[in-house]
Formats: C-alpha cells, sequence, structure tokens
C-alpha cells in the first residue's frame, strides 16, 4: 500500500488537512471500520449508513485519520481530519491520482459474464513475467476499484481491474479513475435489463471501457460474441485481439473435447504457436474467459512456454464453478454466485455432458431482467430435457417459469420439485439427494444458494 505523508494525501484527494500532524504516514485505507488496521485512513462514505458515525469506531481500531465531508468532535488533536466536499470523490481522485504517480499499466475487464473468472487467469498468467496486483474478490465499482488502487505498492507493474455497472455511465466513471491500457471486454448478456431497454443498450454500456481506454490501448474482445463484434467496428484507438473459438482470431481454442469429471482439454492457438491444454474446467464458458486472459498476456507479449505452467495452476474461485466432492461419490458444482440466461444455457449443456447416477439441476431465479424475465427463464428451462438433466429443483418464485419451459419442452412434471426460498430447499434436497448423485447449483446472488452449499457439505462431508 502506498505510504504517504497526510499533508500529500489532502492535497491529491482535494481537500484540507484541518486536524492532526501534516507528517504523519497514513499506512492503509479503508471505507469500513471493521477491516481497519492500524496506521489506516479512514473515508466516511455516505450509503445506506453514513460513515461519520463509525469514525469512533475506526479511531478505537487503530485509525489514525479520517477523510470527513462535516464537522467530527470528540476525537483526540493528533487523530487527523480531511475534510472535503465528498468523500467518495476523494477517495477517487486520490486512487486516480497515485495511480498516475505509480505509472502501472492497467488492464481494465468488464463484460456481462465472467469478469472474475477472467480477472483471476489473467493475474496468474502475467505474474508470469510481472508483478501483478489485482482487484479484492468483487471489488469492482466506485468504492471498490480505488481500493484496490490503493492496496499496491512500489513492486507493482501491472494492475488487473474488474470494471463492472448496473446503469450506463459507470464504466466511464472507472475508467476515468483508472484508464485501461489493455481493456477486456468478455461478452454481452441480458443481465440488468430492468436498467436497460435492450441487450444493444447494455453493449453500448460496456462499450464505455473502450472509450475511455488510453490512446494506444489494446482491445482484447470476444469475437464470437456479435454484439461484442459490432462495437469492435468503432474502435479506433489501438490494436484489437480477438479471442474465441473461429479460425481466424490470433487467440483461440480449438478442438475442444469434455472429459467428464477430468475436465476439458482443448488445443491452444497462441499467435504462431499451439499447444494442447487440460484445465479442470467442467463448464466450456471458464474457457472461453481463459482465452480472454491468454490474449492479454499475449498483448503483453509473454510467450507460449511462459504461461503453459500458468495454465496447470490456474486458481478456484469460491462459488463460480467448485466441484464439491461429498460422502457416497455425491458430487456438487457450485456455481451459486450469479446466473444469467447465457451462463446458466451454457453451464446446463456442459454439465450435461458429466456421467453421474442421475444429475440435479438446482435452480434459483435470474434476476433484473426486466418485462421479458418470465420468457428468459422459460427458454432456458426448455434446455434442461435437452441436455440431459434427470431432476430440476427451483428455488424462488420466478423459477417457476423454468420449470415451466421444462414441461413444455417434454420435461416430467413428476421429476420437478419447488421451493421458495434456499432455507427451505435445503431439507427438501437432503432427502431427495442419494448416493452417486451430481448437482448443479446456480441462482442470482438474491437467491443466496450458498446457503444450500454450505449447509449439504455440513451434512454430507466426505
Amino acid at each position: 500500500m502506498p505510504v504517504m505523508y497526510l499533508a500529500r494525501i489532502a492535497q491529491l484527494a482535494g481537500g484540507k488537512l484541518v486536524q492532526g500532524n501534516p507528517e504523519t504516514l497514513i499506512l492503509s485505507y479503508t471505507f469500513d471500520s471493521r477491516t481497519v488496521s492500524p496506521g489506516a485512513l479512514f473515508f466516511a462514505l455516505k450509503g445506506t449508513r453514513d460513515g461519520h458515525e463509525f469514525i469512533q469506531d475506526a479511531y478505537k481500531k487503530g485509525a489514525i485519520a479520517a477523510c470527513v465531508s462535516k464537522e467530527v468532535k470528540g476525537l483526540p488533536p493528533e487523530f487527523g481530519l480531511i475534510l472535503v466536499d465528498d468523500t467518495l470523490k476523494a477517495l477517487q481522485n486520490l486512487a486516480a491520482k497515485f495511480l498516475v504517480e505509480s505509472r502501472v499499466k492497467v488492464v481494465g475487464i468488464t463484460g456481462s459474464i465472467g469478469k472474475t473468472s477472467t480477472k483471476e487467469f489473467t493475474a496468474r498468467l502475467l505474474s508470469a513475467r510481472f508483478k501483478v496486483l489485482k482487484s479484492h474478490g468483487n471489488f469492482n465499482n466506485q468504492i471498490g476499484l480505488p481500493i484496490s488502487i490503493l492496496s499496491m505498492d512500489g513492486s507493482h507493474q501491472i494492475a488487473v481491474l474488474e470494471m463492472a455497472m448496473s446503469q450506463a455511465g459507470e464504466i466511464k466513471r472507472l475508467t476515468e479513475i483508472a484508464p485501461p491500457d489493455v481493456a477486456v471486454l468478455t461478452g454481452i448478456a441480458p443481465v440488468h435489463l430492468e436498467f436497460f431497454k435492450s441487450l444493444e443498450e447494455i453493449a453500448l454500456a460496456k462499450k464505455e471501457i473502450l472509450d475511455g481506454a488510453k490512446p494506444g490501448a489494446v482491445a482484447i474482445l470476444n469475437g464470437d460474441d456479435p454484439l461484442v463484434r459490432k462495437i469492435a467496428d468503432t474502435y479506433s484507438k489501438g490494436q484489437i485481439i480477438f479471442f474465441g473459438t473461429k479460425k481466424e482470431y490470433p487467440v483461440r481454442a480449438e478442438d475442444i473435447e469434455h472429459q467428464g469429471l477430468d475436465g476439458i482439454r482443448f488445443n491452444l492457438v497462441y499467435g504462431q504457436e499451439k499447444a494442447e491444454v487440460r484445465v479442470p474446467f467442467l463448464n466450456e464458458g471458464l474457457v472461453i474467459n481463459l482465452l480472454a486472459a491468454c490474449a492479454v498476456a499475449f498483448s503483453y507479449d509473454l510467450k507460449l512456454e511462459e504461461i503453459l505452467p500458468a495454465l496447470s495452476d490456474l486458481p478456484t474461485i469460491e462459488h463460480r464453478g467448485e466441484l464439491i466432492k461429498l460422502r457416497d461419490g455425491i458430487k456438487i458444482y457450485d456455481d451459486s454466485y450469479n446466473s444469467n440466461p447465457v451462463a446458466l444455457a451454457g453451464v446446463l449443456k456442459s454439465l450435461g455432458q458429466i456421467e453421474a447416477r442421475r444429475k440435479i439441476a438446482v435452480l434459483g431465479d435470474m434476476l433484473e431482467l426486466g418485462p421479458q424475465e418470465p420468457d428468459f427463464h422459460r427458454e432456458v428451462g426448455k434446455k434442461i430435457p435437452e441436455y440431459g438433466w434427470d431432476l430440476l429443483v427451483t428455488v424462488g418464485p420466478r423459477a417457476k417459469y423454468l420449470a415451466e419451459g421444462a414441461v413444455e419442452n417434454g420435461f416430467n412434471r413428476d421429476k420437478i420439485f419447488s421451493f421458495l426460498e434456499a432455507d427451505e430447499a435445503k431439507s427438501g434436497l437432503k432427502i431427495l439427494i442419494q448416493p452417486g448423485d451430481f448437482l448443479l447449483i446456480k441462482g442470482s446472488r438474491g437467491l443466496a444458494l450458498d446457503r444450500i452449499v454450505q449447509f449439504l457439505k455440513k451434512e454430507m462431508e466426505d
């Protein structure tokens, strides 16, 4: 983390030091009083709760200064106070100016699906040659991104930053804080349609990462996605590198072969080089995310021989495609972090090829899909019998439309079990599951299907 004098921080943040020693050294930065460490600067942000209410708590845990937008009393005179008009903008200004001074290169990653997996894979591949910082967890918004930047130290050369949005203009602001040298667009899918009128509007909002990229920035684009290809036609700042499965792409996967629980084998074409790759993924969608990461490595001139060791040691990401083995040969594919129609259809197809006594799809609502919500659920539901699933368990009021779609396409209604919420589904699944079963658990975050996963792990640990 950048160690800076309090006076310097006040200057970069656009504020005024109204209390404390200007030469106080700040060791870390946070907006959450629960994560305060000794020597921290606490940003009193205003959200559902006013961060100013937690300054005393931050002080007791070791914070030595706070960035505030109003007068604060009851603190010792040595406690630093930086007064600003807007604490969020101050946090963003500080991160943006520190990033400029650090001269660290930025890889910005956005898209409707696969952002976090792509971020993790990209950081892993680039670390073969560079010292890499990556966004923490899902720190991908206007608060989390600057906090991630402020966790850098002087050894970092590249920052791999996830950039998320739910409304137009949000990625634009993120690129103002951290303009990418390499901008990655993983794909466009029907998410957040509650806030957008069409997929085209979502595509325009995602395009903000290219609009906000630096002059000469490399665009890493999913060539298999028609809307992304359309966006590519307007990009003229720098080189475009397409990834995907078509022969004209410089980074692509050929001869993809599912090998059951052993994962997926494919030939990775990497410019003029090629190698057979075996990855532990069960979901082919993760291969596409890995190709995006390979394209970033390609843009930084890493050789295939440099990234091959990393390809055999890729990180697993909690609740985003973890294979969990329980007793009696029961297995869970935990993809409970989130869901949308494209991602769900893809994982149903990939995992439908797994051999198991019974394949059980435990599927929750897909949220924020707007007026066409029932139709999106029905269309994905039709895939359930097509891809060879034996039982369907729905969780949530919207997931009934998944069941309707499955039945419309010939699925036996007697093999459908429905629950209103995750806690209700837990006990039902405990009774339903038999030795040798394979379960896919997937739904939007608001359904909290991870609680089902944790419950089954506890009850059926091997």
